[in-house]
């Protein structure tokens, strides 16, 4: 059988097996190990477990759990609710203060637990119900929250990059300083939309009120003294020192990007033991069961999809796909759209984790060949994810917004997102059209490549 015929058969048996409704995980092994026994030797299905223990036993990968530690540790705490309060009282004479105010917020909550959905859980259940007390429409309020939650995978430290890292053997610091640029290029256009669309929410609160609604809080000059705004601030300063802690110690050469995890998720329990007396066992225990469940499912992924990707490299697929791409003679650009819209297809059906493991082998020598940087494409590659956890049919955050805001119909979120696709649409533009917005800090400070 050709390398052509098998991959399509690999493809089409993937496709009914996950559409099956197995787990992400099972679903890839169960494929790679059927195709192990009717097409490898024999003598491959004993190194089955050994291939998985390999692909897992890494350094890099160490990181993920201790990560995720201390994005549980943050995010099941009051700690997003208190930065977002705080940051609100600041902004709140701004126009669109209250959106501006969730932007950042995401913002600086992503960048301390590297995760979408935790990001969209902490900021949402507080965001929300105040955006909608002060009269924001449903659509809006339930869609800046699902957008400035994929910030979590953008902004360092993100558990995508890390596998990205793993998958296309490129520096994990350089592709965190990459990510900076873009997310902040983000934060930027989000609340620049929030600016923009204040006026119209409202006219939107008026029209209900001089209806016969209820008056919304948005109505009233609600006023902040500046003794209360510098109250709120010591609830939210150990989180910033956290962050920038971090940071130093990853940038500053003092850690490998592991030991930063360790000592993030470290100085992540201290904080919450300190600011909001979380110490006792029971406490501590959701923590560390919520972390040992998502790590256990992430784990599990990536090495079943590493046992896919092997059993592709050894049946000649993945080679075959990428010459067979390269053989089509596309245009530098042409080739990055098609590659792009794969992934946005992909992004229907697929979680980020397992949209590189899988397409890395494929995508990854075409790109290099054609003169990419793999860095920036690493990050013009999540911002396009990003747009597949917010995009139906299967887009995470909309679920998590769902979950936090039951009273809001899924159309509603929907909907609300759509500019927010637009917007993420309009910064992988600028990113093709002025690579230095991904490339200039890690050059900056790690030197050209």
């Amino acid at each position: 059988m050709s390398p052509l015929t098998l991959g399509m058969l690999y493809g089409v048996v993937t496709i009914l097996v996950m559409c099956s409704g197995m787990p992400i995980a099972f679903a890839l092994g169960v494929v790679a190990t059927g195709f192990m026994y009717f097409f490898m030797p024999e003598s491959s299905l004993d190194t089955i477990t050994q291939n998985v223990y390999e692909e897992i036993a890494s350094i890099t990968l160490l990181s993920i759990p201790l990560f995720i530690l201390k994005g549980a540790a943050i995010g099941k705490s009051p700690a997003g609710k208190d930065l977002y309060s705080a940051i609100h009282a600041w902004l709140n004479k701004v126009p669109g203060g209250l959106g501006i105010a969730n932007v950042f917020a995401c913002a600086l909550f992503a960048a301390m637990a590297g995760s979408s959905p935790a990001t969209c859980s902490a900021i949402g259940s507080a965001g929300i119900p105040e955006m909608r007390r002060r009269g924001y429409s449903p659509g809006f309020a339930a869609g800046i929250i699902a957008a400035g939650g994929t910030l979590g995978i953008l902004l360092p430290p993100s558990i995508t990059m890390i596998l990205y890292a793993v998958a296309a053997e490129q520096s994990l610091g350089r592709l965190f300083l990459a990510g900076i640029g873009p997310g902040v290029l983000l934060v930027i256009l989000f609340a620049g939309y929030a600016v923009f669309r204040a006026r119209k929410e409202y006219k939107l609160a008026h029209a209900v009120y001089t209806s016969g609604g209820v008056k919304s809080a948005y109505l009233d000059d609600e006023h902040f003294t500046l003794a209360q705004k510098v109250e709120m601030l010591p609830r939210v300063l150990p989180f910033l020192i956290l962050l920038i802690g971090v940071m130093v110690a990853l940038y500053g050469g003092l850690a490998t990007p592991s030991e930063t995890a360790g000592l993030g998720a470290l100085l992540a329990l201290v904080l919450i033991a300190v600011v909001y007396r979380i110490y006792k066992p029971k406490e501590i225990a959701p923590f560390l069961s919520s972390t040992i469940k998502e790590s256990g499912m992430l784990l599990l992924i990536i090495g079943m999809s590493l046992l896919y990707s092997y059993v592709m490299s050894y049946l000649h697929i993945s080679q075959s796909a990428a010459q067979w791409v390269v053989d089509l003679h596309l245009s530098k650009w042409l080739l990055l759209a098609v590659i792009l819209g794969m992934v946005i297809v992909l992004g229907f059906f697929l979680p980020p984790v397992s949209i590189i493991l899988m397409t890395a082998p494929i995508i990854l020598p075409p790109l290099k060949a054609a003169g990419f940087d793999l860095i920036w494409f690493g990050i013009v590659m999540t911002v396009v994810m990003e747009m597949g956890l917010i995009h139906p049919p299967v887009g995470l955050n909309l679920f998590v917004i769902k979950n936090i805001a039951p009273d809001i119909a899924l159309g509603d979120v929907i909907k609300g997102t759509i500019p927010f696709l637009a917007l993420m649409f309009l910064a992988v533009l600028l990113l093709c059209m002025f690579p230095g917005i991904a490339t200039v800090l890690p050059d900056l400070l790690m030197g050209a490549k």
